[in-house]
């Protein structure tokens, strides 16, 4: 694997979207390459910082009308014919051939002849960079993925296994940073699906438990933020409706997640997901938003029990009001 190719699958290694034969590939590379190892570095230090911080989300009724604005700009544009988009492309490339005088072409061709050349002569004869020693220190060492998460007998401590070229182990607290650095990774970037299930499921438990995701500190709304995301992206209906339960205690106090219960509402495939979100919104179906999605969903949903579910919650707000 060359550094190019590195560098694109780190961008997918991130995503948790690499497959494990190139993962393989990928981190022996970074073993060679101090490059690519500053590269990965530096990837690791944005999600984390990424992380810390909650996502802003728009309105629910923004989402809804800004989608329908599309599809109407969409289906009013014409269709391009094949013959007009391809010689508007041959047209296009043939103003930049006319463009570039034929001796610029010349000296950059030479150029990147003459570079390449030199460039595999020097890399051929230096001779190759240590591997990489891992140690049980992980601020000196890039963390690949998380390997495994495990609840000790005791409920303050969390093991944490995860890879740095080579399998480490790190066990401590949860309100440890460099515990709850590789717990939010293996959110991302783990490679086994297990494992991602564990790590929510240990947000979850944090933010359901007294003061766990309160708004007194920036611990608890990283934690939100990544609940917030896995609820709106992961692929897995078990991993969102687990991550709707870890937001269920502030539905009443955070706009944000408010938003997003009322987003999973109308938009999440899995009729369990909106089913629990329509549970969530009863502290809160006084509120005029939650009112109108809730009247929209008892309409025109295709799910009958949800609309059935939805109609059921909208009297009871009529109770409450």
């Amino acid at each position: 694997m060359n550094c190019e190719s590195a560098q694109q699958n780190i961008v997918l290694a991130q995503y948790g979207e690499l497959p494990d034969d190139l993962q393989h590939q990928l981190e022996q590379h970074l073993g060679l390459c101090e490059e690519c190892r500053r590269e990965w570095n530096a990837m690791l230090a944005l999600s984390e910082e990424l992380a810390q911080h909650p996502l802003a989300e728009p309105s629910p009724n923004l989402l809804a009308a800004s989608r329908m604005r599309l599809d109407e700009a969409l289906d009013a544009m014409p269709p391009k014919s094949v013959t007009h988009r391809f010689w508007g492309n041959a047209f296009r490339w043939m103003g930049y051939v006319q463009g570039a005088p034929a001796l610029t072409v010349l000296l950059i061709g030479v150029g990147f002849l003459g570079g390449n050349i030199i460039a595999r002569y020097q890399a051929a004869h230096v001779p190759p960079p240590p591997r990489t020693v891992a140690t049980t220190n992980a601020s000196q060492s890039a963390i690949a993925n998380v390997l495994d998460i495990k609840q000790t007998p005791d409920p303050q401590i969390v093991q944490v296994k995860y890879n740095s070229l080579v399998p480490e182990t790190m066990q401590g607290s949860l309100n440890d940073p460099q515990i709850r650095q590789l717990v939010m990774l293996a959110t991302k970037m783990s490679a086994n699906p297990e494992v991602h299930k564990d790590a929510v499921s240990l947000l979850v438990n944090q933010c359901r438990a007294t003061a766990g995701c309160s708004d007194d500190g920036s611990n608890g709304d990283a934690y939100r933020g990544t609940l917030l995301a896995s609820l709106h992206y992961d692929k897995d209906p078990q991993v969102r409706l687990n991550a709707l339960q870890g937001l269920q205690p502030y539905v009443s106090q955070s706009e944000s997640v408010r938003n997003a219960v009322l987003d999973a509402l109308m938009n999440d495939q899995s009729s369990d997901v909106r089913s629990a979100a329509i549970s969530m919104l009863e502290p809160v179906q006084a509120d005029s938003s939650v009112r109108r999605v809730l009247r929209s969903v008892s309409t025109q949903d295709s799910s009958a029990a949800i609309r059935n579910a939805s109609f059921q919650a909208l009297q009871g707000s009529a109770d409450i009001e």
